[in-house]
């Protein structure tokens, strides 16, 4: 067991930063992997429907800190070139 004052908080925030990083980045891959599924169906006008809600969730994830800005706008460049190919 941790001695500092400082540990035992940081012991206590660990499991809830973690559980709020795993909510935020399950919200954001979820869609993806959906769309990148439909993408793969040819079903594209499906998959456009789900950019706005996908990009809202990855744009919360950068806000959050669980991925970085540069990351977050590869991922959004990404995906809404996959589904304009």
């Amino acid at each position: 067991m941790p001695i500092k004052k400082s540990t035992k908080k940081s012991l206590r925030q660990n499991p809830r930063r973690r559980a709020k990083n795993i909510l935020y980045k399950s919200k954001m891959k979820d869609p993806i992997k959906i769309a990148k599924t439909l993408v793969a169906e040819k079903k594209n006008d499906e998959a456009k429907k789900l950019l706005p809600k996908i990009h809202k969730a990855i744009d919360k994830a950068a806000k959050a800190g669980v991925i970085k800005k540069n990351t977050a706008s590869r991922k959004k460049s990404g995906i809404t070139k996959l589904m304009n190919s």
